[in-house]
């Protein structure tokens, strides 16, 4: 169930989403396109159910992702989980104010990345783990792609 969630709000969701709004806005840049749909999904949805589950249950993260045992492994988790609430919020509400997209993008697109280096960095990693590193560095590659081409356009430059 675990994959299965971030493959869909990472990989699948953000794609699908933004094929389909191509089709009704095919003068909006494709960029800008996968920028807002990988920010939604990606940072908002993931990360504010991720962080909702994590300030509610840290055990999951830190023993059945992260492998520690560690008593006060959930204390930091919790708060791990406030944070990941607090940008997921951000994703999510540059539905409602589309200026928000592109700093969620940068502030998204780099938790993630350095949330999936991390990963990488960490031998004897399991398949959740695994799933959450690539997923993490695919979209932050993707955000930052769009957040700079964000930052080109707005300067009338592209």
């Amino acid at each position: 169930m675990y994959a299965l969630f971030v493959i869909a709000t990472t990989v699948v969701l953000p794609i699908l989403s933004t094929a389909a709004e191509a089709v009704f806005r095919p003068d909006t840049s494709l960029l800008f396109l996968l920028g807002k749909w990988f920010v939604v999904w990606a940072v908002g949805v993931r990360l504010f159910l991720a962080g909702l589950r994590q300030a509610t249950q840290p055990g999951f993260t830190a023993s059945e992702i992260l492998g520690i045992k560690a008593p006060g492994a959930e204390t930091v988790v919790s708060e791990l989980g406030f944070a990941n609430l607090s940008l997921g919020l951000v994703g999510l509400l540059s539905l409602l104010w589309p200026e928000w997209t592109a700093p969620a993008a940068l502030a998204g697109g780099m938790f993630l990345g350095l949330d999936g280096v991390q990963h990488a960095r960490r031998g004897g990693r399991n398949a959740k783990e695994t799933i959450a590193m690539a997923t993490d560095l695919f979209v932050a590659a993707v955000l930052a792609v769009s957040f700079l081409a964000w930052l080109i356009g707005r300067d009338g430059a592209a």
